[in-house]
């Protein structure tokens, strides 16, 4: 018999829900995304379910965690990823001008929710995690653009993609932390740049 792992098990796809579940799971993360946006990763559930105009037992069964409900939300934001990272080299920009646009984006992307970034950064390495998977398709989509500037020539020798992706995860995280507008993060990105091209890339 074949083994699932955890990750392939939880992104497997979900039977249907009847109308009225439909509903209500759709309530639930319509609310969840304002309380989360609004007040961060950590925003009240039951404020959520208040907002969705349920109770808490209907917002557990639809969401056992915290995580779940945050992984519900992610799922339309794993499309964006991958096409952002596309975007990012399609264009056949110079490495430096790639790493800007895809960093940026990458920052938006796990700062989406005040404290999220912190939730990503820790789901990284945890496979039993339910946003795991996201962040596989978060690292898939890093490896992209970073192969397509390794093939330019111009990526630093030994420099691993996952090791790019914590550096700008934990820069993310001090942004999010710290509530940092776009303009104070680019010189941090820009330092993270500078130590990953080559010389003749960063002049």
């Amino acid at each position: 018999m074949p083994v699932t792992s955890a990750t392939e098990a939880h992104d497997a796809p979900a039977k249907p829900l009847r109308a009225d579940a439909q509903r209500n799971y759709d309530k639930l993360v319509a609310a969840a995304r304002e309380v989360f946006a609004e007040r961060g990763a950590e925003g009240s559930l039951d404020e959520i379910a208040k907002r969705a105009g349920v109770g808490p037992g209907t917002l557990y069964r639809h969401f056992p965690t915290r995580d779940d409900l945050i992984d519900a939300l992610m799922r339309d934001w794993s499309a964006r990823v991958v096409a952002d990272s596309e975007a990012a080299v399609i264009d056949e920009l110079p490495a430096r001008e790639t790493l800007e646009k895809w960093f940026d984006v990458f920052i938006g992307h796990i700062t989406l929710h005040r404290g999220a970034a912190a939730k990503i950064t820790a789901a990284m390495d945890d496979p039993s995690s339910p946003i795991h998977g996201k962040c596989q398709v978060l690292s898939s989509a890093n490896d992209r653009v970073l192969d397509y500037v390794r093939q330019t020539g111009q990526l630093r020798p030994g420099v691993e993609t996952r090791d790019v992706m914590r550096l700008v995860s934990g820069v993310a995280n001090v942004a999010d932390a710290a509530g940092m507008p776009a303009d104070d993060v680019a010189p941090m990105l820009g330092i993270v740049i500078d130590g990953i091209l080559q010389d003749s890339a960063t002049s």
